[in-house]
């Protein structure tokens, strides 16, 4: 794990390590000062050497402005060493989360992701910047102030020896139990995290529905769930100030005790009691500091531990050796394909699927709810891995492209249409960045979304809300097909995308498909009916299977469910949809 984190100082290296050479350069100022105070004391004020006392007193303003000086300097390197660590940690969870394919997104829920990005690097953030300072500084400090202090007075210096085991038996019972209680909290605020944002997005269904009173119940739950194990943990943690209180004040007493006789006994002197006094709260001070660094890396470690492991995960999606960088055409063959979410192959969501679809045909996809219809269609751009068989576009298994090369070839409309904030141009530009205003406007006029875009004020430079939220349905889908036509794909998948429209604005878009684009396979997901009775073929899925797979009127005649489903809509007079 550290060795992972490391990684992550590179070009703050240098930082990194000015920090702690300025910090023991400040201890040893600070060590420095008390022992020339008890000479000035012993050897100047005692005896009226007033020219003693100046070139002592002319040394000591240089060593507090040396030590202040050190101070400022470490200070600043272990800020900037910190906050460019915790940059590059950001950096690169961020890039390795964009080399994710969907099962490695599986396993780390969007909240989740969240926290590791902001709450727990800054955890790290402020950890890392206490160790390269206050982790060198207590150590520094506390072997200085133990040497001098023997070197002071050797006899009375061992009353801090009784102190050690004391703390260090202490520490490690509050880091043992402490430890656990953070590690759940951490894990508690993805599952608040995950509530709140489900309930902002969906703050519209919320309201429609009138459950205000059950999301606050769950974010009560999930907030309390933090409160609990936070104040459990710190119920652990507050024990280690009175332990340092009891430690350092048990230290004080045994200095004034023992100091006391050897004054009297002519064997010290009154300014080395006091040197040792102020030996005592900087070796005290140093041992507090270590105590608390201590409960900050256990803090930190749980966030440590979260975020190596999104450092650690690679996808699977990897390219091969010497990929393929052109696709040659629109073409798709299922060869025996199986896939499985979960690496139990008994679990199949795809089994024993082989269908070939030409280059140019529009192919339509229908099928119940969970029948598969979707997993179907994401092996195409390898949004996934087959478990088994293979899938192959343009004549070549689809494991054997380069990953963005075939994606590029590939244009997905998914389910969950998503816009950004921005322009509407901004927008449809993701499909193609160096897109001119003229294939702006084409595109859209393909997928019928030119009329409503020129409706607006702003036209094609309004702004769009996060998420699309101030543009209807079916405006947002018909801006992220706009938007799927600029790749100019070879294959063109719609899962579902033109739900939300009516049929003459469907028929229209699918028209425009056969005008516009004849050379570019389509894939059709739909409910209705009325979306694929014009396709060239149609592929009906049935619980992960291939139900039936030919024309729409060779299917009308032969399949049950093609049969059923049509009858339901066309013959049934079921509105569109149902």
């Amino acid at each position: 794990m550290l060795k992972r984190l490391s990684q992550c100082i590179r070009e703050y290296r240098t930082d990194t390590l000015l920090s702690p050479l300025f910090v023991c350069l400040e201890v040893a100022m600070e060590v420095l000062i008390p022992y020339l105070m008890s000479r000035m004391i012993d050897r100047g004020i005692n005896v009226g050497d007033m020219d003693y006392i100046l070139r002592l007193g002319g040394i000591l303003v240089v060593c507090a402005l040396l030590s202040l000086l050190f101070g400022a300097f470490s200070g600043h390197f272990a800020a900037n060493a910190s906050a460019g660590f915790a940059r590059n940690v950001r950096h690169d969870m961020y890039y390795n989360i964009q080399d994710f394919a969907f099962e490695n997104i599986d396993r780390f829920s969007t909240a989740g992701l969240v926290t590791r990005l902001t709450t727990d690097v800054t955890n790290l953030q402020n950890a890392f910047q206490m160790v390269i300072r206050i982790l060198v500084r207590a150590p520094v400090m506390l072997i200085s102030a133990l040497f001098m202090a023997f070197r002071v007075n050797s006899r009375l210096a061992l009353t801090f020896l009784a102190a050690t085991p004391v703390l260090a038996l202490g520490m490690a019972a509050i880091i043992h139990w402490a430890f656990p209680n953070f590690q759940k909290m951490f894990d508690c605020y993805d599952r608040m995290n995950s509530v709140v944002q489900e309930n902002v997005t969906a703050m519209r269904v919320v309201k429609a529905y009138v459950r205000e009173s059950r999301e606050t119940e769950k974010f009560e739950h999930a907030s309390g769930e933090i409160y609990r194990y936070s104040k459990a943990a710190e119920c652990v943690v507050v024990f280690n100030s009175p332990l340092m209180q009891l430690c350092m004040y048990g230290c004080m007493l045994g200095l004034s005790w023992f100091g006391a006789k050897f004054i009297i006994a002519g064997d010290m002197l009154t300014g080395e009691l006091m040197t040792m006094f102020t030996y005592t709260m900087q070796i005290l001070m140093s041992l507090m500091m270590i105590s608390m660094i201590f409960v900050m890396l256990t803090m930190s470690r749980a966030s440590a531990e979260r975020i190596v492991e999104v450092l650690n995960e690679k996808s699977r999606l990897k390219n091969g050796a010497a990929p393929l960088k052109d696709v040659p055409d629109g073409s798709i063959c299922f060869d025996n394909v199986d896939f499985s979410y979960s690496d139990d192959a008994g679990q199949k969501c795809l089994d024993g699927i082989s269908l070939k679809i030409h280059s140019g045909e529009t192919v339509g996809i229908i099928g119940g709810t969970g029948s598969a219809k979707s997993t179907l269609v994401q092996l195409i751009p390898r949004l996934y891995d087959v478990t088994g068989g293979s899938v192959q576009v343009g004549g070549h298994d689809v494991r054997d492209y380069d990953i963005e090369s075939l994606r590029n070839e590939v244009a997905m409309v998914l389910q969950k249409n998503t816009l950004f904030s921005g322009t509407i141009k901004e927008n449809l530009r993701w499909g193609n960045p160096d897109a001119t205003d003229e294939e702006l406007v084409r595109a859209c006029k393909q997928a019928q979304a030119d009329d409503f875009i020129r409706a607006f004020p702003d036209g094609y430079d309004t702004l769009i809300d996060q998420g699309g939220t101030n543009v209807s349905g079916g405006q947002r889908q018909r801006l992220c097909i706009a938007r799927a036509l600029l790749k100019k794909p070879k294959i063109l998948i719609l899962d579902d995308s033109t739900s939300a429209v009516d049929t003459k604005t469907d028929a229209m878009i699918r028209r425009a498909f056969r005008e516009e684009i004849p050379a570019t396979t389509k894939l059709i997901i739909a409910q209705r009916i009325s979306s694929v009775e014009h396709a060239d073929k149609v592929i009906v899925m049935d619980d992960g299977r291939v139900n039936g797979f030919g024309t729409p009127a060779e299917l009308l005649e032969i399949n049950h469910i093609y049969q059923e489903v049509y009858h339901s809509q066309v013959k049934g007079g079921a509105p569109d949809g149902e």
